[in-house]
C-alpha cells in the first residue's frame, strides 16, 4: 500500500497548537457546543416525530419506543466504528502520526457501511420476530413494522453519519459535524408532517423523513472528509485490506458497542415490562425516553467535546491539561444536569402533556417516571465521563465494563425485579435505581484515573508508552 499523504502542514500545526495550548475549559466548551447542538437537533427530531405520531394514537406512540431499540442498535454500529477510530485518531494526531490516522479513518468508514448493510438485510428478513422481541404488543406491531422497515433501508447511511461525526470531532472539527447532522435534523423536523399527513403515509412517513434526511447528513459529512478540510482525509486507496486494523477499531470501539447494545436491550426489556400494563405503559415510557434524550444531550456533548482534548493531550504527554479537562467537564456536566433535573421535575406535567394528546393514563405514568429520572440526573455525568475517559485512553476492558453498567449490569436486574414487586412504579424506578448503582461503580474508576494523572504529573517517567492503536493496554 502506498504512503498516505498527511494534511496541510499549516492546518495540522494550527490544530495541534490549539488542542495543546488553548485554555482547557474554554476548549472543551468550544468543541462541545457544536456537538451539543447536533445532539439536541438529533434528540429534537426524534421528539418531533413522536409529537407528530401522537396524533395517530397511543399504539403508534408505543411503536416509536419499540423501534427506538432498533435505532439504538444502528447507532451502536456507527458509534463503535466511529469512536473506535476517533479514540485512536485523536492520539495519533496529537503524536503527528497522520498516515496512520488517515488509514484508520478511511477503513472505519468502509467498515461501518459494510456492517450496517449486513444489519439492514438481516433486520428486514426477520422484521416481525425482531419487533416482538423489542416489545411490540399485537396492537403496536403493525405500526412498528411499518416504521422499522424504512429505518432499516437507511441504516448504512444513518450508522455512517454517527461514525463520521465522531471522526470530525476527534480532529477538533466539531462544527462541521454539527452542520452535517444539524442540516439533516432540522430538515427532518420540517418535512415529517408533510410525509405523515400530506402524503398520508402515516407512521411510515415519519420513518421516510428520518431516513432521507440522515442520508443527506451522511452526504455532507463524507464530503468534508473527502475534501480533506481538516487533518483527516477519506480515500478508497487508504482502506486497509487486512483484518488487524479493523480488529483494533472494533476493540477500541467495544465500549461504545457495549453501551449502545445494552441500551437497545434495555429499551426492549423496558418495553416488554411496560407492555404488561398495556399500550399506555409502552407509550408513556417511550415519551419519557425521548425527553431524557434532550436533557442528556448537553451532558453527552460536553463529554464528546472533552474526548478529543483528552486524547490530544494524553498523546502529547501534557498531563496537567488532562487533569484540568477531567475536572472541568465533570463540574460543568454535573451543574448542567442538576439545573435540568430541577426544571424537569417542576415542569414534568407540561412536558409530558405536550406529547400526549389522547390518554390521561399515559400522562400520569409519564409524569411520575420523568420525575424519578430528574431526581438522579446529577449522578449521570460521572457514569458517562468515566466510560468516555477510559475509551479514549484505549483501555478497552475497563471502558467496556463501565459502558455496561448503566443499562446492563445495573439496569437489567432492576427491570426484572422491581415491576413484579411494585407494578408500573417498578418500571418507572428501574432506570433511576440503575443510575444510582452505576454512580458508585463508575465513581471508583473516575477517582482512580484522577489519581493516576496526578501521579504522572509528579513523575511523567512513571508511564510506559501508551499504544496508539492495537491492544489498548496502557500501563
Amino acid at each position: 500500500m502506498g504512503k498516505t499523504p498527511g494534511p496541510n502542514e499549516s492546518d495540522a500545526a494550527k490544530t495541534f497548537k490549539r488542542m495543546t495550548t488553548a485554555s482547557v475549559p474554554g476548549l472543551v466548551v468550544r468543541l462541545a457546543v457544536p456537538t451539543i447542538l447536533s445532539s439536541l437537533v438529533t434528540a429534537l427530531y426524534n421528539t418531533a416525530s413522536t409529537y407528530y405520531v401522537s396524533y395517530l394514537g397511543t399504539s403508534a406512540v408505543g411503536a416509536m419506543g419499540v423501534v427506538f431499540a432498533l435505532q439504538t442498535i444502528i447507532q451502536a454500529v456507527g458509534f463503535m466504528m466511529g469512536q473506535g477510530c476517533a479514540a485512536q485518531t485523536s492520539r495519533l494526531l496529537g503524536a503527528k502520526e497522520y498516515e496512520k490516522a488517515n488509514r484508520l479513518a478511511s477503513s472505519g468508514i468502509f467498515g461501518v457501511l459494510v456492517l450496517a448493510s449486513i444489519l439492514a438485510v438481516l433486520g428486514l428478513i426477520f422484521i416481525e420476530p425482531l419487533m416482538r422481541i423489542m416489545g411490540a404488543t399485537p396492537t403496536i406491531l403493525p405500526y412498528a413494522k411499518a416504521y422499522a422497515e424504512v429505518v432499516l433501508l437507511a441504516a448504512p447511511f444513518m450508522a455512517a453519519s454517527f461514525s463520521l461525526n465522531n471522526l470530525l470531532r476527534s480532529e477538533g472539527m466539531a462544527l462541521l459535524g454539527m452542520i452535517g447532522l444539524g442540516t439533516g435534523g432540522i430538515l427532518n423536523i420540517a418535512v415529517s408532517p408533510l410525509f405523515i399527513f400530506t402524503f398520508d403515509l402515516g407512521i411510515a412517513g415519519a420513518a421516510w423523513a428520518t431516513g432521507l434526511c440522515q442520508t443527506l447528513s451522511f452526504a455532507i459529512l463524507i464530503t468534508c472528509l473527502w475534501k480533506g478540510i481538516g487533518s483527516l482525509r477519506f480515500r478508497p486507496a487508504f482502506i486497509a485490506r487486512t483484518p488487524k486494523l479493523y480488529l483494533s477499531i472494533v476493540q477500541t470501539g467495544m465500549p461504545s458497542l457495549t453501551r449502545n447494545s445494552f441500551g437497545a436491550i434495555a429499551a426492549s426489556v423496558l418495553n416488554l415490562a411496560a407492555g404488561q400494563f398495556g399500550d399506555v405503559g409502552v407509550a408513556a415510557m417511550s415519551i419519557v425516553g425521548r425527553v431524557i434524550m434532550i436533557t442528556n444531550a448537553g451532558m453527552i456533548g460536553l463529554g464528546q467535546g472533552y474526548q478529543p482534548v483528552l486524547g490530544y493531550n494524553w498523546g502529547a504527554k501534557l498531563y496537567r491539561r488532562v487533569r484540568t479537562a477531567l475536572v472541568s467537564v465533570l463540574s460543568m456536566a454535573t451543574a448542567l444536569m442538576t439545573v435540568l433535573g430541577v426544571l424537569g421535575f417542576i415542569f414534568a406535567p407540561e412536558i409530558i402533556g405536550f406529547f400526549e394528546t389522547n390518554d390521561p393514563h399515559v400522562l400520569e405514568i409519564g409524569v411520575e417516571a420523568l420525575r424519578y429520572q430528574c431526581i438522579i440526573s446529577p449522578l449521570i455525568p460521572v457514569n458517562v465521563i468515566g466510560n468516555m475517559s477510559y475509551q479514549v485512553l484505549g483501555r478497552a476492558a475497563i471502558g467496556t465494563f463501565l459502558a455496561s453498567t448503566r443499562q446492563g449490569i445495573c439496569f437489567l436486574p432492576m427491570i426484572l425485579l422491581l415491576p413484579p414487586l411494585l407494578g408500573i412504579r417498578g418500571v418507572e424506578l428501574a432506570q433511576p435505581a440503575a443510575e444510582t448503582l452505576a454512580f458508585f461503580i463508575c465513581g471508583f474508576f473516575v477517582v482512580h484515573f484522577y489519581r493516576e494523572v496526578r501521579s504522572l504529573i509528579a513523575d511523567p517517567g512513571a508511564q510506559r508508552t501508551l499504544p496508539l492503536h492495537g491492544s489498548g493496554k496502557s500501563n
